[in-house]
């Protein structure tokens, strides 16, 4: 797991001044060394130059990238942020083709078989990642993005030349490269933040590869082109049959993720998913002779004020507890305290390098950053959910009376804080209406789908687009700003791709939530843990935290150099700090109410003075 960066000019020579363009190589590799702190390179061609930092999993002797191979008079060279997690397998194939290795990287894989079979060998890859591949023959290089957008790619252009990083900062450190918003950068923070429109960096003129796409840019032109797209099709098979392939599906996703040249571990909640994975893990290891070492993430003194409530029905110890006596485990108990979380708010800005989920993806880089102290490799139960609809809005009757997002059907709550004048030029709910029914009109449909059907599909693709990928890229830089690998065996694209057709029916049979991989887990999980009711990650109920944000959000009121204020009616910060704890409903996902809005406020702030953002009409 790593961090890629680089640049392609076909008008450029790089080559004739060597110091300058190395030197902004470097800064791109030091802009997102924590991604990977272990070794770092770079390369430098005269029509590109690519960088590479690295967190060793694969091959800690001989993976160094950037990765380069030469054979009658072609050069290729590739820089890569991922695991294949098939790598085994297409190795041994390349091997019958006549290829050879001289490591054991799935980095060389990629390139060999890039080399053999051209840009269409990205289908045969069963992974995680982002890629930089130049070519000198036809003089053009390719970025490459996974299927469901695990891992981030940006890029730019500016002056004809392509600027690509994983990461945002990544771009800010080459020359020119500016953090300007527009109203449209606005909307996105304000109208869908922290989800953003899937294709968009937020900053102006700045944009991500789309999932499952590659772009192609050599001297004539630009493309983009898809190579994997989510399809309907028809379910044919049994209830019986249905559960009997998922099961493999799972399984085999949990076993090829399990590749590593260094210990593994799973975050473990004691909910059905990040269970299903852990049970598969240890029962894995154990077979090798092998303890795993498991994690859950609780708040301190949190049983003094949790309340029982739809969203979250019951705490996590308990059942942690009880698995982790059924998987035998080293488990590890790990707790967040209100400064800690507070602290941490700022630190997920400059991980995510935009405001992000508050308090929810503050909590998740700290603990990633006490797991580090074990293990950097984990895998977690991320994306059942939206896979399996286990979230609501998949059985709330309002999902289907909608036309919004599920997971922030009203804009009222946005926009409580904001100037009138801000809501007015900013046209929030045209915005978000469009982001909405382009996604719509996205959706792979069936003939023959019935309109619940077809708005069961639409439901489940806008989760698959939009409220999963923003937990991705949660998952993706917590993580990875603390030199964790976080993998998610279930979002394996043959599972998406089997799970998405599955009906209704089969899916949450008799109306039981994610009823179909309750069935996939039988024998394999104590039933207390197999039927537990849905209860989504732990947040803080201390209503000292609350009053932590509220006093820092009064001193941003009083600063008159604080960027957000401009954009704020203080009337109206302060009558929302003076009303009741609750809120009201949650404005985005199910955790994210009034707390979360004074937090994401505070990361909004922070932001806009710390990366120095202009605002543009």
């Amino acid at each position: 797991m790593c961090g890629i960066a680089g640049f392609y000019n076909a008008n450029e020579n790089y080559t004739a001044k060597k110091d300058k363009w190395e030197q902004i190589l470097d800064d791109m590799n030091r802009a997102q060394k924590r991604r990977g702190p272990d070794d770092e390179g770079t390369y430098l061609s005269p029509l590109c130059g690519l960088a590479h930092v690295r967190l060793e999993i694969i091959d800690l002797l001989t993976g160094q990238q950037p990765m380069v191979r030469k054979q009658s008079g072609r050069e290729c060279a590739i820089v890569f942020n991922g695991e294949i997690y098939n790598m085994q397998e297409l190795k041994t194939e390349l091997l019958l083709e006549g290829a050879t290795f001289h490591t054991t990287s799935d980095t060389e894989v990629i390139l060999a078989g890039y080399m053999l079979h051209g840009k269409d060998y990205i289908k045969k890859l069963n992974g995680i990642f982002a890629i930089a591949l130049w070519d000198s023959i036809p003089g053009q290089i390719y970025l490459f993005r996974d299927r469901l957008g695990v891992k981030p790619l940006f890029y730019t252009m500016i002056n004809k030349t392509l600027v690509f990083s994983s990461e945002i900062k990544g771009l800010f450190a080459y020359p020119g490269v500016n953090p300007v918003l527009d109203s449209s950068g606005l909307c996105e923070i304000f109208a869908l933040g922290p989800a953003k429109t899937y294709g968009k960096g937020v900053f102006k003129n700045i944009k991500e590869v789309l999932p499952g796409h590659c772009l192609i840019f050599n001297h004539e032109s630009c493309t983009i082109e898809p190579y994997w797209k989510l399809e309907s099709r028809p379910h044919e098979d049994s209830m019986e049959e249905t559960i009997e392939k998922t099961a493999w599906l799972v399984e085999d996703a949990v076993k090829k993720q399990m590749l590593s040249d260094i210990p593994i571990s799973t975050f473990l909640s004691g909910g059905l998913d990040s269970s299903l994975v852990t049970a598969i893990c240890a029962r894995e290891l154990k077979k090798q002779g092998k303890v795993l070492n498991t994690f859950s993430f609780d708040f301190q003194d949190n049983n003094k004020y949790f309340e029982s409530n739809s969203f979250q029905p019951s705490q996590d110890r308990p059942y942690v507890e009880q698995m982790v006596a059924f998987a035998g485990t080293n488990h590890h108990f790990l707790e967040c305290s209100n400064q800690d979380q507070l602290e941490c708010l700022y630190k997920a800005v400059d991980a995510r390098d935009l405001p992000c989920m508050a308090d929810v993806e503050s909590s998740m880089l700290y603990f990633c950053s006490k797991v580090t102290d074990y293990n950097k490799v984990t895998l977690t139960g991320e994306c059942a959910d939206e896979i399996f609809g286990g979230y609501p809005w998949f059985h709330d009757a309002k999902a289907f009376q909608t036309d919004a997002f599920p997971w922030s059907m009203s804009m009222e709550p946005r926009q409580a804080l904001l100037s009138d004048d801000v809501i007015q030029a900013l046209h929030m709910e045209e915005y978000a209406r469009a982001a909405y029914e382009q996604t719509i009109h996205e959706t792979p449909l069936l003939p023959e789908d019935t309109p619940e059907e077809k708005r069961r599909r639409e439901i489940a693709y806008l989760n698959l687009r939009w409220f999963m990928v923003t937990l991705l890229d949660r998952m993706d830089r917590t993580s990875m700003y603390n030199g964790l690998e976080a993998r998610v065996p279930l979002a394996d694209h043959r599972i998406v791709e089997y799970v998405f057709n599955i009906p209704w029916h089969i899916k949450c049979p008799n109306g039981i939530v994610k009823g179909l991989l309750r069935h996939v887990g039988e024998g394999m999980l104590p039933d207390d843990i197999l039927w537990r009711r849905k209860s989504p990650y732990p947040k803080t109920y201390d209503p000292a935290y609350e009053k932590m944000l509220g006093n820092q959000l009064k001193e941003v009121l009083l600063d008159p150099s604080a960027p957000i204020r401009p954009l704020l009616d203080d009337k109206k910060v302060h009558a929302f700090l003076n009303s009741p704890s609750d809120y009201g409903k949650p404005w985005y996902g199910q955790l994210m109410a009034g707390p979360q809005m004074l937090a994401y406020m505070l990361q909004v702030n922070y932001w806009l003075e710390k990366y120095h953002v202009q605002i543009v009409q």
